[in-house]
């Protein structure tokens, strides 16, 4: 779909304030590749591209949208460093905002790294991860079934790729 899929084995997940969406996005990765038994595969982390909230846990609408689905919800947030387009082989920008400041942390050699989240998401069609930050618990409830979907596809695409 959008990188080789056997050339992944270390994913970034980007929002603003790496309190809702990013956390969110790295703790469903974390289960759904426990789940496929690639957990010792391929590891996950999150950021922000803004550092309003460094140190922090997630958000705690975030957690208990989380724990209905079983989701333990942890972390601390940071903000993301030029070093992680370097080091991670695929990072997932939840909205355009957040796609353009990593595209400006990126040099030409690793840009091809950066992808929006969205673009694996299957069962939806959103053009972004919303921010639920000043929503409702449905909104919290959205976001989760949006990182089930893209996540679950990219869960896929390891799995083929190794089978080859």
């Amino acid at each position: 779909m959008n990188l080789q899929p056997s050339t992944i084995t270390s994913i970034l997940f980007v929002c603003m304030g790496n309190i809702c969406r990013s956390p969110a996005g790295e703790n469903v990765m974390r289960k759904l590749l426990e789940d496929a038994n690639l957990a010792d595969a391929v590891t996950c982390d999150s950021a922000g591209t803004h550092g309003y909230h460094i140190g922090h846990a997630p958000d705690s609408r975030m957690i208990a949208a989380g724990r209905k689905r079983g989701l333990p919800m942890t972390g601390a947030a940071r903000k993301v460093r030029a070093e992680d387009i370097d080091e991670f082989d695929l990072i997932l920008a939840m909205d355009d905002e957040n796609f353009a400041a990593l595209m400006r942390l990126s040099t030409a050699e690793n840009r091809h790294k950066v992808k929006r989240f969205v673009s694996y998401c299957t069962a939806h069609t959103d053009k972004e991860v919303p921010d639920p930050y000043y929503g409702t618990m449905s909104d919290f409830e959205h976001v989760l079934d949006l990182l089930e979907d893209g996540c679950l596809q990219i869960v896929k695409e390891i799995q083929g790729s190794r089978r080859k």
